[in-house]
């Protein structure tokens, strides 16, 4: 029996005959799926844990960049691997693993995949598969928030003013930054960690070429008016962006951000919260399995 997790929010919801159709797909890759339908994040992680107390080969998340990142929470340093079923908007996890979007496809590969080995980023303790941010990032993803709940306005509707109402304000944040134990001075808007490395340029933007590298992808830059950002937006599309001189790119294995505050907002695979200062990035090489399909078993 394979546990399957399921954001029941995510996209228009789901209904009983969903999951009878994921059962079915389960049985005809050859395993049974128990369906465990999760309302909230904190329901998901709730039901990862207790699914963990059987120590199942396999446990499945079936959502978005969000529902996945809370599943393996529980898995990681563990010996089940993660499957997972990409039912969100951007599904990078499974787009960097080659995981199949469509949702039978997903299913084969959870069931009859390999298992491979990924690094885990962590920020004070909290894990991420993709990235986290501070600055302009969580500032839009509030700012969206706030207005979808005070104006009703939809996610992507609220996500457009949001960012919009955020490069006008881009305040710099001053603040010291500690790559593998040597210190550099900051003054940006913004300061993007990714687990392993990030495509900046290019219509490939936002995609990793390795997932077991053991690396912190650290990007940041010193530009803070609309104008600016949007100009070095064009110089990424355009592969230009490494050429600016105000933008920069490094890795490491351990990072520390301090900010002349207590508590700074934080996002985390999207989703945003409260952290105390000093901020502890570190990579955790290989700590996490995931069913991948063969070919990409070596990412």
């Amino acid at each position: 029996m394979i546990p399957v997790i399921v954001n029941a929010t995510a996209g228009a919801g789901h209904a009983e005959s969903d999951y009878e159709n994921m059962r079915e797909l389960f049985r005809v890759a050859g395993a049974r799926a128990q369906i465990l339908p999760a309302r909230s994040g904190a329901e998901l992680k709730e039901l990862a844990r207790a699914a963990m107390k059987d120590a199942p080969r396999v446990l499945v998340a079936a959502g978005g960049d969000g529902t996945v990142s809370a599943v393996a929470e529980a898995t990681r340093g563990t010996p089940t691997a993660l499957g997972i079923l990409p039912m969100g908007t951007l599904n990078h996890v499974a787009k960097d693993l080659a995981i199949p979007l469509d949702i039978g496809d997903a299913v084969k590969v959870a069931v009859t995949g390999r298992p491979v080995a990924i690094d885990v980023g962590e920020v004070n303790g909290v894990a991420f598969l993709n990235n986290s941010s501070i600055g302009l990032y969580p500032d839009i993803v509030r700012d969206r928030t706030r207005q979808q709940r005070r104006l009703g306005r939809s996610k992507w509707h609220a996500m457009l003013w949001a960012i919009l109402a955020a490069l006008r304000r881009s305040p710099l944040m001053r603040m010291r930054l500690e790559l593998d134990g040597k210190e550099h001075e900051c003054c940006a808007p913004f300061v993007f960690v990714g687990n392993n490395v990030y495509e900046m340029e290019g219509f490939r933007i936002g995609k990793r070429a390795n997932l077991d590298a053991g690396e912190l992808s650290v990007y940041t830059t010193h530009r803070s008016s609309t104008a600016d950002l949007f100009v070095l937006a064009l110089r990424a599309l355009f592969r230009r962006l490494r050429q600016a001189e105000d933008f920069s790119a490094a890795t490491a294995r351990s990072l520390t951000v301090e900010l002349p505050r207590k508590r700074v907002l934080v996002a985390v695979d999207g989703e945003v919260q409260a952290m105390d200062t000093p901020l502890r990035y570190r990579i955790l090489p290989r700590s996490l399995l995931v069913m991948a399909p063969a070919r990409a078993a070596d990412v």
